[in-house]
């Protein structure tokens, strides 16, 4: 139950995060707001880590968390492009995609196996994202620009996570810590042609984007501490729930049929998905015990 509580929170930060970005690019630039997000990230993770930087500082595989942060980066900049177009149960059922493209890629990069129910699975997915998009419609310049982004940011999270996998063997804090400094270093260097002077709400808002996207992290490690994957996983999807109550609240902003429709096969597929892993996961951990009882 704790572990479940800690996963609802940090879908609640990372939708707040989401809320915030969508809001401010109502008036600051791309480059400005993504800019906000990492720097006082940052700025957060190392009052985090305290006197203990510079050990979190130090990663085992530098080059692949390096690699990792600019996805995160690249991530966050296409989402922000693609929330600013579309509403925001949109955008995050779009990137709910993101977990069926990791068992995707995961043939493609790790050369893991994957069977005929699992490729159901990923089929569904896919079929929700059409859904979603809606390639049938002739819909707006603006909805399809928007959907492309978020398409893209939905694969760029994918290669994201299974880069987070070859990082384990780092503290959870040192992950964190590259990913955000290495967002406000790049974003720094193309903020110049992009600045525009906040005011004071400006700022609060890159402040609480920093603050949210930071806890939400932190609230995710706690999770995953308090309890095994296979528990809190599913309640990602919780996000969506969040991301209609504040898209209704600030925007008035309701999703349509086909955002509903298709939400319903992505998540169904995503969760299709997870279970089947787990079965696997569970059956390869018996037979292991198997042999070793064997062997003993």
């Amino acid at each position: 139950m704790v572990g479940i509580l800690w996963m609802l929170t940090t879908m609640l930060c990372f939708i707040t995060l989401d809320t915030i970005i969508k809001y401010a690019l109502e008036t600051y630039s791309l480059v400005q707001v993504t800019w906000g997000r990492f720097f006082f990230a940052t700025i957060f993770a190392a009052l985090i880590c305290a006197k203990d930087l510079w050990r979190y500082a130090q990663s085992a595989s530098p080059g692949i968390q390096l690699i990792r942060s600019l996805l995160l980066m690249t991530t966050t900049g296409l989402f922000n492009a693609g929330v600013s177009k579309l509403p925001l149960a949109t955008a995050t059922t779009i990137m709910f995609l993101s977990p069926i493209l990791v068992t995707v890629l995961s043939i493609a990069i790790l050369g893991e196996q994957v069977g005929l129910r699992r490729w159901i699975g990923i089929g569904l997915g896919f079929i929700g994202a059409v859904i979603v998009v809606q390639p049938w419609h002739s819909v707006s310049t603006t909805f399809t620009a928007g959907a492309l982004f978020l398409l893209a940011a939905a694969f760029s999270n994918a290669c994201y996570q299974i880069a987070t996998r070859h990082v384990r063997h780092d503290d959870p804090l040192t992950s964190l810590l590259f990913t955000a400094a290495a967002g406000a270093i790049v974003t720094s260097a193309l903020l110049p042609s992009h600045w525009s002077s906040p005011d004071a709400w400006g700022w609060v808002l890159f402040v609480l984007s920093g603050l949210a996207g930071c806890i939400g992290h932190l609230c995710l490690i706690r999770a995953f501490r308090a309890a095994p994957a296979s528990v809190v996983a599913p309640f990602s999807y919780s996000s969506l729930l969040w991301a209609t109550l504040f898209g209704f609240a600030i925007w008035n902003e309701i999703p349509d049929f086909y955002t509903t429709l298709g939400a319903a096969f992505i998540v169904t597929a995503g969760l299709y998905i997870f279970l089947r892993e787990r079965q696997l996961a569970a059956r390869r951990r018996a037979e292991l015990d198997s042999v070793e009882t064997g062997t003993a």
